[in-house]
Parts: structure tokens; sequence; C-alpha cells
């Protein structure tokens, strides 16, 4: 695995590990309205983020056409305010577990979805790696109780982390990574000032206290400025598919730090389950087809080939 792949690698891994544990922060912002929650999220994220785009920001923001400024439209309500919104309705008649295990699925989907948009075929490894991943998703959470809504709003959660992958492709290398983030943070904060207004009213921004604001904090200044860089920063060196993969490790972060406060445990299905998402990680970026190729290479002792049990 060449330095760039490994950066990209590093850096895809960190970004869900992230997502994946900022579901505790999650949890104290039950009683917040949402739209209004994701608008500060988003909104602080932007302010953040703007002074990274780096120079020349604003004239490539001009150079979009009408096409790519739908797709970042799209990409904010489907993959950020649409996915959130998904998991939130999804949980109120499911257990968390049954979105997440769909969620689990995006691997499979993207790794499909995007060589057919591009005209080729799906890469085998990846696929089968995919597959690993989301059996280890399984794993972790298991599954729960729901209903035909649950499963319904499931769906669109799968749906919103697809195309938080995929609608970023086309305009990820006109924008780079910091000013995408920036950009469809802007979006977002005001898509989610447009529902919070058209669905809660008067209601739909209040004062957070200090618990709800210190986690409002780590959404916007952690889990979104330092995530989607990392994430778009990763996605751009190994691509979609590779990068999706490492999705998996949101279930995992999560179980992991669920037990700190008291909120699930880890237990035998839960490692067995990371193992799963390690190895389909792994087959799938390839780094086992690289290992073993190192593993089979000769080793050199002057002009003579020196076999491995002979090292």
């Amino acid at each position: 695995m060449n330095a760039t792949t490994t950066r990209g690698s590093l850096l895809a891994a960190l970004a869900c590990v992230l997502v994946g544990g900022s579901f505790t922060a999650n949890s104290v912002l039950g009683d917040y309205p949402y739209a209004g929650g994701q608008f500060l999220r988003y909104a602080l994220a932007c302010l953040l983020l703007v002074p990274l785009a780096g120079p020349g920001a604003a004239a490539r923001l001009r150079a979009l056409n009408a096409r790519q400024w739908t797709r970042l439209a799209l990409l904010a309500a489907v993959g950020m305010v649409g996915f959130n919104l998904a998991i939130l309705a999804a949980e109120r008649t499911a257990e968390p577990a049954v979105p997440g295990v769909f969620v689990g699925c995006a691997p499979v989907v993207v790794a499909v979805l995007v060589p057919m948009l591009e005209g080729r075929r799906p890469r085998r490894t990846v696929l089968y790696g995919a597959s690993l991943v989301a059996v280890g998703a399984f794993a972790v959470q298991g599954w729960g109780r729901t209903d035909g809504a649950g499963l319904a709003w499931s769906v669109c959660a799968l749906a919103g982390e697809v195309g938080f992958a995929v609608l970023a492709v086309p305009v990820l290398r006109p924008l780079g990574p910091r000013l995408l983030s920036a950009t469809v943070c802007g979006v977002a904060a005001l898509e989610s000032a447009a529902a919070g207004l058209l669905l809660d009213g008067t209601a739909w921004l209040r004062r957070p206290d200090t618990t709800e604001t210190l986690a409002l904090l780590w959404q916007a200044a952690i889990v979104t400025v330092v995530g989607f860089v990392c994430w778009y920063i990763g996605m751009q060196r190994i691509g979609a598919e590779r990068a999706t993969l490492f999705s998996g490790l949101i279930p995992v972060a999560a179980a992991c730090t669920a037990p700190l406060v008291g909120t699930g445990s880890y237990g035998p299905a839960q490692a067995v389950g990371s193992a799963l998402v390690g190895a389909g990680v792994a087959l799938g970026s390839g780094a086992l087809k690289r290992a073993s190729r190192r593993q089979s290479l000769p080793v050199y002792e002057g002009s003579r080939p020196l076999a491995r049990n002979q090292e």
C-alpha cells in the first residue's frame, strides 16, 4: 500500500470513527428541536471551514454550473439533513440497531452503484470486502424490534449514507475536500432552517442548555469539520468504493464508546463483528493482496535469492 493510499485509508477510517463516537453526543440531544440542532451544527461548521477553504474559493464556487449546484443541494438534503432525519424518524418505532444494520449495507450498494454509473463492472475484491463489512456491522449491532415505518425510514437512512458518498464524486474534484465541506455545510444549514420553520414554526430553535451546547460543539467542530474534511480527502485519494468500506467502523466505534456512558455493552458478538469489519476493510482495500505479494517476493543477498525460511 503506497503512502497516498495509506493516508487516504487512515483519514477515511478516522472520519468514520468520529461519526460512530458521535452517537454518544446524539443521545443527549433527544429533547432539542431536530431542525434547530442541525442548523446550529452545520452553520457553526461552515463558519469554521470557510477560513480553511483556501485561495480562490469564491472563484471556484462561481465556476460551478446549475447542475453542480443542484447536486450540492441534493448532497446536503439527502446525505446530511435527510440522513439524520431518517435515523431520528426510524428510531421512533424501531430499535436503533435496525437503521444501523441498513446503513451498514452502504458499502455493498456503493461498490455496485459507483462502477455502474461509471460504465464498468464492480471490483470483486471490493464487493467481497463490502459484504464482509455489512455482515460484521450486523453482528456488532444485532437486530431489534421494528414496524413498517421503521423499516421504511431505515431504507431512507441507507439512501442518505449512499448519497453522501456518491453525490459528492463529481463535485469533489472542482471544489476540493475543504471547500466542498464548507459549501455543503452552508447549504445544509439553510435547508435545516427552512425545514424547521416549515415543520415547527417559531419553536424550531431555542437556546441549548450546557450539556446540549457541548454536544452541539462536538458535533460541529469535531464530527463535521474534522470528520467531513478527513472523509473527503480520503475519498479523493482512494475512491468512493473503498472509502465507504470504512463506514463499517461507525457501528464498531459506537459499540466501543457505548459502555463509557452506560448505554450499551461490548461483548463477544461485538468482538466478532469488529473482526469481520476489519477483515472486510482489509480485503476490499487491497491491503491483504498487497501484503501477500510482499511476502512472496524473494529476498536477495548479493546476487543470490534467499528463501523466506532462511532469513
